[in-house]
């Protein structure tokens, strides 16, 4: 594995980063946790670029919102709605990149282990953000239980979530091969 990324590499990083922003801005809020297109940007940066570019795409979108740029859902950023209790989820999105890049590297990028590994992302991202926001909750709010916290932060989302993750890896896989090529997507 080379250790740089070429100018090429750098401006699709920088452009899947700016897809998922704008996908976190396509919001519809229920309850809590806003529903956005934020998962399907997260996959769809993972599925087109590889584990590695992807997972850097998803580091730029996080130290984007981390300083300020109004990147997040509902076009906040800045410390406090990282930090706040949906943050864990937006944090989640690295696990979410580490595995897939980890799963990919070793066992290749074939629909069921691009599912499989989207998938297990998904769910590190859950359980992070799950955690994460019980915390923040018993803070500010009181106590709350783990079946509560994933009532209002993940049964919700599943369906919606895995069409999403569907809808990416769909499209990434239906790129010509020749369009891949001279894009430098991953294969």
């Amino acid at each position: 594995m080379k250790d740089k990324f070429s100018v090429r590499d750098m401006t699709f990083i920088a452009l899947m980063a700016v897809v998922i922003a704008v996908c976190s801005w396509i919001s519809l809020r229920i309850g809590t946790v806003p529903l956005t297109l934020q998962t399907f940007g997260v996959a769809a940066a993972l599925c087109m670029l590889g584990g590695r570019r992807g997972t850097f795409s998803v580091i730029i979108y996080i130290l984007l919102g981390l300083v300020g740029v109004p990147v997040f859902a509902n076009f906040t950023g800045g410390a406090g709605a990282l930090f706040g209790m949906t943050g864990g989820y937006i944090i989640g999105f690295l696990l979410m990149g580490a595995a897939y890049w980890l799963i990919t590297s070793k066992f290749g990028t074939k629909a069921v282990v691009v599912a499989i590994a989207l998938a297990v992302g998904l769910i590190l991202c859950y359980a992070f953000g799950t955690a994460w926001f019980m915390v923040v909750y018993s803070r500010n709010k009181g106590d709350i239980s783990l079946l509560s916290a994933l009532s209002m932060c993940v049964f919700p989302f599943i369906i919606p979530d895995a069409v999403k993750l569907t809808l990416a890896a769909v499209i990434a896989k239906k790129i010509p091969a020749s369009v891949k090529e001279k894009a430098g997507f991953a294969s």
